[in-house]
């Protein structure tokens, strides 16, 4: 098919399909070498086609050229946007050239997207203008990413929802200690002027900001970005952060329906009633909108700001696809604290990275923990996360029901093991059997259990038989169910 194209395109034959064509070929690899291989050695000049008569050839052509990333046509690609006069094209050859060699360009770049900026479009040019601006800015940002913004703080008033687990709001406003704390659906609304006490708090999500004045909108771009430019954002911005405009940001839309038209609508607005101050971009955004859709069709604003670093789980920099999140694990430690003694002798016989482990020790204070799994990755992986969290954790490499021990164990703290595409459920229901006695044989006398299990029915049907009794049972999640059950 590619010689067949190639072809083509030396014939003049369907030049605009050929090319389009070609770019779906190169979506496989092998393919995409041998076209490339037609141009290495001569025998095809994607160059000629910038210049054909016909647009969308010339459009064409110049996302061909920045897919197969020819660097050696960076001047003709920009030579060809200089000089087109077609709007919906000059995207295109933007797109390109942020695969290829712009640099020497960029000044050009910086110069255009001013003009561009203060240029009053007419209706039918509005549309391809916002896209060039677009482009250009994604452009001038690849070959000199801008400094990011530095949020300051300070002792200002802020509106917060701190995201958490639907069913435990509580534990996090708990740790606030503050008087506005208050549960809700999406988690913790606080006002606060001592944001950064807050931000240290291990069992919530993410931090969203409400903005005075920017409540909810309707269903409607321009009125969406009339009442985001309207209210407190940009004064918030410039408050907080060090350094000047432009902001970048993006759109995100929640919704019962696909909305992407919508929110780039939104964002052109928002970037042409702030005269640029704020510039949408997908990849290197310092905050983002969120605009969920209510009941009535409405939609919530909130902001998220990207410019706070969240540097609480900073050691969990190694993890496999079955590691619980940090955030969860620090969770399952604040409603087990209770049942937790200082000092302890602690075990985790499925301990995966180490994030329970390393969690638990962040809260209560234990003696010596050990780790076991039988992955050989998940320990290399463990032991380097406590490293970085500068904690002490003793790891083992085997199976963990042959382990034994000269003393026992004041505490297992584990997360069980769940059915995935690795081990059936057959599987799991035998750990469980296993799990017990093994329990009962590494405890000592007082020995507690505090488990994060997928299966309690498993928990109830086989504790009971090694003399284990559950002290208390708390739902983590609906779907799947999950639950935090603390055994003696």
């Amino acid at each position: 098919m590619i010689n067949r194209l190639c072809k083509r395109l030396n014939q003049n034959i369907e030049v605009r399909q050929s090319l389009s064509s070609l770019r779906q070929e190169i979506k496989d690899s092998s393919k995409r070498e041998l076209l490339l291989s037609w141009i290495h050695d001569g025998d095809l000049d994607l160059s000629v086609f910038l210049e054909n008569e016909d647009a969308k050839t010339r459009k064409n052509a110049a996302l061909l050229i920045g897919d197969l990333a020819l660097s050696s046509e960076s001047d003709a690609v920009f030579h060809a946007y200089q000089t087109e006069d077609t709007r919906f094209v000059k995207e295109a050859y933007l797109t390109a050239l942020k695969s290829l060699n712009a640099a020497p360009y960029v000044d050009v770049f910086r110069k255009r997207y001013e003009e561009l900026s203060l240029y009053e479009a007419s209706d039918d040019e509005k549309k391809h203008v916002e896209h060039e601006l677009h482009a250009l800015s994604e452009l001038i940002n690849t070959i000199e990413p801008f400094k990011k913004h530095r949020f300051l703080g300070g002792r200002q008033t802020f509106h917060c929802i701190f995201r958490t687990n639907p069913l435990h709001p509580e534990i996090t406003a708990a740790l606030m200690e503050e008087s506005s704390a208050a549960s809700s659906k999406m988690g913790v609304r606080v006002k606060t002027n001592h944001l950064n006490r807050l931000l240290p708090i291990r069992t919530y999500n993410e931090l969203l900001f409400q903005i005075p004045g920017m409540v909810s909108c309707k269903p409607d771009a321009d009125v969406a970005a009339s009442v985001i430019t309207g209210s407190n954002l940009m004064a918030l911005l410039e408050n907080t952060h060090e350094g000047d405009f432009p902001f970048y940001f993006r759109i995100g839309v929640k919704s019962r329906m696909a909305l992407s038209k919508f929110a780039k609508k939104v964002a052109s607005k928002l970037e042409e009633l702030t005269a640029h101050k704020l510039r949408n971009s997908t990849s290197h955004y310092e905050f983002e909108i969120r605009m969920i859709e209510g009941k009535s069709g409405d939609y919530y604003l909130l902001v998220k700001l990207n410019t706070i670093v969240d540097r609480r789980f900073s050691y969990r920099e190694e993890f496999i696809p079955t590691s619980i999140k940090p955030v969860n694990a620090a969770l399952l430690v604040e409603l087990a604290k209770d049942y937790m003694i200082p000092d302890a002798q602690i075990l985790d016989p499925f301990c995966g990275v180490g994030t329970m482990l390393i969690e638990r020790q962040k809260v209560v204070k234990g003696n010596t923990s050990y780790g076991i799994d039988h992955s050989p990755e998940a320990i290399k992986k463990a032991i380097y996360n406590t490293n970085l969290a500068d904690q002490i954790v003793h790891y083992i490499n085997k199976d963990c029901f042959t382990f034994t021990h000269d003393y026992p164990f004041d505490e297992i703290f584990t997360e069980m093991p769940y059915a995935t595409g690795q081990k059936t459920e057959a599987e799991i229901r035998e750990v469980y059997e296993k799990f017990f006695p093994f329990a009962k044989r590494v405890l000592g006398p007082e020995g507690t259990i505090i488990m994060y299990t997928r299966n309690r029915e498993y928990v109830k049907q086989f504790a009971v038989k090694s003399n284990f009794r559950i002290l208390k049972e708390i739902k983590i999640t609906q779907r799947p169910e999950s639950y935090l059950m603390i055994l003696k």
